[in-house]
């Protein structure tokens, strides 16, 4: 790794904690800097997973006032999460680079019409009541929301807060509450598997999480100064400027 290798992750990892503190996407950023650098796909999506679980970690601490009053009701969500997580990551790791390569394009593109999509996808304002395990339709998009998660997290959280919207009971700041839980759920389950893979690249990933640190504490900052609409195009136009790489590289 040279020394521009690091100041690239470093500011990448930066200005990936800022917009996941705006308006999300960061993994678009960690994972695109990561293949920069020449990382494989597989191991670029590993270690930029490992750099995201900081965030998840702050974000659930923030809500721990909310999450105080349901934990006990969204264990089986968890362990369903873990399982769909379990089944995602080992999915990954079957794969060859070169497969995982020619499905990332598409993965990118799919991941950016979602987080662009992401304002229409947010559940409105219900009850004030508490979060529910829900139905078992519920469990099972849980599940599956899981799967991606663990396989490729890019879009995870606009996804799982927009089937939790529909599954779940509680107003919106709860299903926010409950999703930033059970994304540490999916990371961490997902990071165990990576690293007993051995795909995990330990010194790019050491130099991205300060800087990811770093960013989410800015983005408070910025979120108060610049408009979610801007961050969010600057995110979707990295979406599909990674997509059109990966097309391009074949």
């Amino acid at each position: 790794m040279t020394f521009f290798d690091a100041v690239l992750l470093f500011v990448a990892g930066f200005v990936s904690g800022a917009a996941n503190a705006v308006a999300g996407g960061g993994t678009f950023l960690t994972f695109g800097a990561m293949t920069l650098v020449g990382l494989p796909p597989i191991m670029a999506n590993a270690t930029s997973s490992v750099t995201q679980l900081p965030g998840y970690i702050t974000s659930t601490l923030a809500y721990w006032a909310d999450i105080r009053h349901f934990w006990r009701g969204a264990l089986l969500l968890c362990l369903i999460s873990a399982g769909g997580a379990l089944a995602g990551s080992l999915i990954l790791l079957a794969l060859s680079n070169p497969s995982f390569r020619a499905l990332v394009p598409w993965l990118l593109i799919a991941a950016t019409a979602l987080f662009a999509a992401g304002p229409w996808l947010k559940p409105a304002a219900g009850p004030d009541h508490q979060a529910s395990v829900g139905s078992l339709a519920g469990s099972l998009v849980q599940f599956a929301t899981s799967v991606y998660g663990g396989f490729f997290g890019a879009g995870m959280g606009v996804m799982m807060l927009a089937t939790l919207g529909l599954t779940q009971a509680g107003d919106y700041h709860r299903l926010n509450a409950l999703k930033n839980m059970l994304s540490i759920v999916i990371a961490i389950v997902a990071i165990l598997v990576f690293v007993s893979g051995g795909v995990v690249a330990w010194p790019q990933a050491i130099v991205m999480i300060p800087g990811v640190a770093l960013g989410g504490y800015a983005g408070v900052w910025i979120a108060k100064r610049v408009p979610q609409g801007v961050v969010r195009g600057f995110v979707v136009a990295v979406g599909l400027l990674l997509a059109f790489y990966y097309f391009a590289k074949g």
